[in-house]
Parts: structure tokens; sequence; C-alpha cells
């Protein structure tokens, strides 16, 4: 695990505080717009979430996602935190907003 000192990302567009790399890849950051994002491992993909700014509490909720990308483990070393950095950067970037139905 690395982990990152706290730090205002200035005009940095994209941060990641945590990161472990291997086959239980996960960490979290910080978009330049306020927002936070987290990703980890799941079946055989690669989910990045996207967070809303301004949190409410220290852990995000479902209801606090507000977009979601995801890659496959097949194009990504995940024994590399460069590589595995680029990735999660890129998804990111490429996150789709997620629709949620009307009240």
């Amino acid at each position: 695990m690395t982990l990152a000192a706290d730090r205002d990302l200035g005009n940095q567009r994209f941060a990641i505080e945590d990161i472990t790399t291997g086959v239980h890849a996960s960490g979290f950051g910080q978009v330049g717009d306020g927002r936070s994002f987290a990703f980890h491992i799941e079946k055989r993909s690669l989910v990045v979430e996207v967070y809303r700014p301004r949190l409410s509490g220290p852990v995000p909720q479902a209801e606090d996602i507000v977009a979601v990308a995801s890659r496959r483990l097949t194009d990504i070393d995940l024994t590399d935190q460069r590589s595995l950095s680029a990735v999660v950067r890129d998804a990111v970037a490429a996150s789709q907003p997620v629709t949620r139905p009307p009240r």
C-alpha cells in the first residue's frame, strides 16, 4: 500500500491518495473539481466509482456515486503501480454518469 501525504491538488486535475497493487488492487483519490473516486477489482474488471463533491461522511454511500467506469483486467498490469495509475486516470476521465430513476 502506498499512502500519499495530505495535500492540496493545486493545479492538478487528478491525484491518487492510496493505491494497492496486485490481484486485489484498490485505492482512492481526488479529481480537481472536488469530486473523489475509488477503484477496486470486481470479478474480471477494474471498477472505478466517482463520487459527488462534498460528501457528508467519511464513507461514500451508493447514492453518492455520480459516474462509473470499468476496464477488463486482461489489459492491465496489476502489479505495476504506474500502469494501474494510468488506467485509473483514464477510466476516471472516461467515466459515464449514473442514471437514477425519478423519485
